[in-house]
């Protein structure tokens, strides 16, 4: 019997997720359409450096899908369903103080962790829970009307889950099961068929539109399913020139000379979808809902936390100019990145602003220096970026909120409700991986592999404070 692995059983999911979308979203066929003929050109002219943080194969397959779910229970059965595509969560997001909208949800997301996984296929499901108990976004009694709504409705059949346990447990499923275990998983995620009661969703939607499209609801669904792109500004202005309307600006770092960093998303606005709606008399009338929109990223290098500062600064420098016109911010936004982070991939790592791992160049013979600048100065080493595999808050609030119907309802007065990392880590029954431990973890057993084979005790960076730009 033949053993279909994690990996395989994730592309596969990635794969059947993105034809289904494709076939409810046909502009999604179009996003993906685009980015591919950018990442073909894209290639063709810069070539090996194209493919400096991924391969082509990697970044044309690559995936981050977004959904939304009610409760605990439900939240826990999703850490289990992709458990078996082998994903875990990583990094923990409250977007209740987003900013320019507060929106009612906490989140997590579920992606490989290991680099040999991720280079099989790195799919990511960014995952957000409602937060019901919070009275800034719902008094006593919607609260208990929502959580009797959320608690009636399943989700996930129990032999999807059982396959899932099988597959985490055995570190994938065998051939006759692996077919039935994916068609499972994605039929959980396409819209559902029964109409919409148009009284309960709206209700819900004058809090929030992303209460309404979690709890005004018998099932989930994809949210949005994002491909990655090797030149997003390219593809923002191709996307317009197709005739499809994009949200106003590019969210994240702003386009400049220097490496790419983090992660710079962008999407077209959520489209009118026909949706069957229950009218309070009973009867069953047609209409649209605008709740799922086409995200696109491009990913960069991830940066350390001395480097995540220099970002977070950069957000409060643009915050403050908020009030110029959108080419004045973009001019300003590039001048503020260029004097907070050093233009080089070299300085980047000598500044212990970004990750990267560290291999010995063949063939290089001697006594090698124990540091690390003169590793590199001397071509005992060669720096090798660690492309950034998760997401900010602040771009992932400012997406949901271009797509959003309206601003929602916020009651300042109401009380809070704590839901941090610990309190998730509880409902999904394992550790949330902190995304730094996991880069900091690749870059430190490279240096460790280096030092190894160049016979040193350890490797120093000495220039890592007292080559830091002066702040601004």
């Amino acid at each position: 019997m033949t053993t279909v692995t994690q990996g395989e059983l994730r592309a596969r999911f990635a794969q059947a997720l993105s034809t289904m979308y494709g076939t409810e979203v046909p502009a999604y066929r179009t996003l993906v359409e685009v980015c591919e003929e950018i990442n073909t050109e894209v290639l063709a002219s810069r070539g090996a450096e194209a493919q400096r943080l991924g391969t082509i194969d990697r970044v044309t397959a690559e995936r981050h899908g977004a959904i939304r779910v009610g409760t605990p229970r439900e939240l826990a059965q999703v850490a289990q369903l992709f458990a078996g595509f082998g994903m875990y969560p990583v990094g923990f997001y409250d977007l209740r103080a987003a900013y320019p909208y507060p929106i009612p949800v906490v989140s997590t997301a579920f992606r490989p962790i290991d680099d040999d996984e991720l280079a099989i296929n790195p799919f990511r499901v960014f995952t957000s829970m409602l937060v019901s108990e919070d009275r800034r976004f719902f008094d006593d009694d919607l609260e208990r009307r929502l959580r009797e709504f959320l608690d009636h409705r399943t989700l996930f059949s129990g032999r999807l889950l059982e396959l899932a346990r099988q597959s985490a447990a055995g570190g994938g499923l065998d051939d006759e099961y692996a077919d039935e275990f994916v068609r499972l998983a994605v039929q959980c995620f396409a819209l559902g068929p029964e109409p919409v009661d148009r009284g309960w969703y709206e209700e819900l939607e004058r809090v929030s539109s992303v209460a309404a499209d979690i709890g005004g609801v018998r099932s989930t669904h994809i949210n949005h399913l994002t491909p990655r792109v090797l030149d997003i500004d390219q593809l923002y202005l191709r996307m317009q020139d197709r005739g499809i309307e994009m949200i106003d600006k590019i969210q994240g770092p702003p386009r400049w000379a220097g490496p790419e960093v983090l992660l710079r998303q962008t999407s077209f606005r959520a489209l009118g979808e026909p949706r069957r709606f229950r009218e309070a008399g009973g009867a069953v009338t047609g209409g649209h809902l605008k709740v799922r929109f086409g995200e696109v990223e491009a990913r960069g290098i991830a940066l350390t936390p001395q480097g995540l500062e220099r970002y977070e600064r950069l957000c409060r420098q643009i915050r403050s100019v908020a009030d110029q016109p959108a080419e004045v911010q973009d001019a300003l936004a590039a001048t503020f990145w260029r004097e907070l982070l050093p233009d080089t991939e070299r300085e980047l790592a000598l500044q212990d602003l970004a990750y990267f791992t560290f291999r010995v160049r063949p063939g290089v013979g001697g006594h090698a220096p124990s540091d690390l600048a003169d590793l590199l100065a001397g071509g005992w080493v060669d720096a090798e970026p660690i492309v950034y595999e998760d997401f900010l808050p602040l771009s992932a609030a400012g997406i949901f909120s271009s797509n959003l119907t309206g601003e929602g309802r916020v009651n300042a007065s109401g009380d809070g409700v704590t839901r941090d990392k610990a309190w998730m880590e509880g409902v999904v029954g394992s550790r949330i991986h902190d995304p730094q431990d996991l880069y900091a973890r690749a870059r430190v057993h490279s240096l460790e592999r280096v030092a190894e084979q160049l016979h040193l005790e350890q490797i120093t960076n000495d220039t890592a404070t007292e080559r830091r730009p002066t702040p601004v």
